[in-house]
């Protein structure tokens, strides 16, 4: 069992994570069955950490993810019959007949990533965390404050206790109330839209394609999930997605049939519709004093592209390997200078990554001549530039 102990007000731990969501449980799970004391605070429940509700959301995984979790133990917790393979992707632009196509034979894998729903992935990074006696949970807790000194942070919880660390990892969502407690501020855009995600059972088979329709102000994309039935992913304005979320399921079906120009054939709702506002964020610096951001919490990705799961775990494997090396060297984790080659190496990963989805998200909804001239381009030429699309492909592998 995770211990349940109650914390004195003088214990110290090695770590302490600010949010039991999947970034911050995957990251605890890099330590366990270590000499490493790894204490989890969040504000909910653990019932509810360890049984998460369905979200809607589903989580196309790329293969260094797959290995990422296979390193961290979690994977062969996942059930084969939750998993999905996705083939090809594709992306679409308006009614234009070109499309860039992403092959799995192209990166020389049997597929381009697997499809896992978000919740079944929580779940399972949960399980990994069981009987190892040097994670704690510290659950219906929040950080009232947090000070960082020469040798130890200290953080004052609602519940009246107060933990020392050697360092802190915030893991607390995109708007990371502990990050703005540090003084660390994070540039956001507001693309003032809504997302609508949910899964669909469809007529017409998906082959394993997941699809990206790029429309003039909003686009739609198509994660292919076993037994053809794929998660839908929809982003408008906030007028037309309040509108998509009061419909009754048969007049949602049919907007949906419709939308997609009758390319699944029928389509019918399956569970519930789920909305989230559309704002990316990305923290101004990932690291201070005994403290560090991971997951949301460092960057939060627009999820046209997929890749913010996948950027939290590449992240959150950076950070855990510096740990590790810090502590075989005897150093002190908590200090700047150890923490500064995880900040230096995330940013090289984060940086293009987001500047450019942004980009794009802002290219392939604009309805401007120029801008209609460039997706034209792309979508007719890309697919033969190779250096281009292997740009592209480096990601998937």
């Amino acid at each position: 069992m995770i211990h349940k102990k109650k914390i004195n007000n003088n214990i110290k731990f090695d770590i302490v994570v600010v949010g039991a969501g999947p970034m911050g449980i995957a990251f605890a799970s890099g330590f366990v069955g270590t000499n490493i004391k790894v204490a989890i605070i969040d504000k909910l429940p653990r019932e509810i950490i360890a049984n998460p509700k369905i979200d809607g959301r589903e989580i196309a995984l790329t293969h260094h993810s797959v290995k990422i979790l296979k390193k961290l133990n979690v994977w062969r917790y996942i059930s084969n019959k939750s998993i999905s393979v996705i083939k090809e992707a594709r992306v679409l632009d308006g009614d234009s007949k070109y499309f860039l196509n992403f092959d799995h034979k192209e990166i020389h894998k049997n597929c381009l990533g697997y499809l896992i729903p978000n919740h079944i992935i929580r779940k399972n990074l949960y399980k990994r965390l069981k009987n190892f006696s040097n994670i704690t949970f510290i659950n219906k807790a929040e950080c009232l404050s947090i000070n960082t000194g020469n040798q130890y942070a200290s953080i004052a919880l609602s519940n009246g206790e107060k933990i020392k660390t050697s360092l802190v990892v915030a893991a607390d969502s995109r708007f990371s109330k502990i990050r703005s407690k540090m003084g660390i501020s994070a540039f956001t855009h507001d693309f003032k839209k809504n997302m609508i995600v949910c899964r669909m059972k469809h007529e017409k088979s998906h082959k394993n394609i997941a699809y990206e329709f790029f429309r003039y102000n909003q686009t739609q994309a198509t994660l292919p999930y076993i037994k053809n039935q794929s998660g839908i992913v929809t982003t408008a304005d906030k007028n037309l997605t309040s509108d998509l979320m009061k419909m009754n399921k048969r007049k949602f079906n049919n907007e949906m049939e419709n939308s997609f120009n009758n390319f699944f054939g029928k389509m019918k709702l399956v569970g519930k519709r789920y909305s989230y506002p559309m704002i990316t964020t990305y923290t101004k610096k990932f690291i201070s004093h005994r403290f560090a951001v991971i997951g949301d919490a460092a960057v939060g990705m627009h999820p046209v592209t997929a890749h913010g799961f996948n950027l939290g775990l590449k992240g959150l494997d950076i950070l855990i390997n510096e740990i590790k090396t810090a502590t075989k060297n005897k150093n002190d984790i908590g200090l700047t200078d150890v923490l500064d080659n995880y900040q230096s190496k995330l940013h090289r990963a984060a940086a293009p990554i987001y500047f450019t989805t942004n980009s794009i998200i802002n290219l392939y909804t604009s309805n401007i001549l120029p801008a209609k001239l460039t997706r034209q381009f792309m979508l007719r030429f890309v697919n033969s530039i190779k250096p281009v699309k292997q740009t592209f492909l480096n990601i998937l592998k």
